[in-house]
């Protein structure tokens, strides 16, 4: 699929994952990084979606993101069980829970996110974003970026 056929929704969904993972690097809250951080991931799955999944002819039960990721683009299928086990953190996260996520935790998900939304892109045919890796070390969310 060329970059120029892909869906609106795609472009989308991809653009509000790179503004996830831009609050993620950027708020010095462990919980919202956490959080900002998957919903960067469950939205860059969700481009995917949007350009690759096909609509059912027959109603079936509802799936989640994570388990069509897995259906529609096997090869990303480590991605998407490594972001499922993740999603009860992040629900506790965004209740407010300041002991769900440690600080390594949170920091190692951003890198994630922002790995597994270079991967996205990739697979869709656009050139990958510049990894936030250089915000990251340098500690972004501490003022320093």
């Amino acid at each position: 699929m060329s970059p120029f056929t892909l869906p609106a929704t795609t472009h989308s969904y991809l653009a509000r994952a790179a503004e996830s993972l831009h609050e993620a690097v950027t708020t010095p809250d462990v919980p919202t990084r956490y959080a900002c951080a998957h919903v960067a991931a469950l939205r860059a799955a969700a481009a995917l979606l949007a350009a690759r999944a096909r609509p059912e002819t027959r109603p079936r039960r509802q799936k989640n993101a994570w388990v069509l990721l897995a259906q529609v683009a096997p090869e990303l299928s480590e991605w998407a069980t490594f972001f499922a086990a993740g999603a009860a953190k992040r629900a506790a996260a965004e209740a407010g829970s300041t002991r769900a996520v440690s600080e390594r935790e949170a920091d190692d998900l951003v890198r994630d996110a922002d790995r597994f939304l270079a991967v996205v892109e990739s697979s869709l045919g656009l050139v990958p974003h510049a990894p936030m890796g250089r915000r990251l070390a340098a500690g972004a969310w501490s003022g320093v970026a």
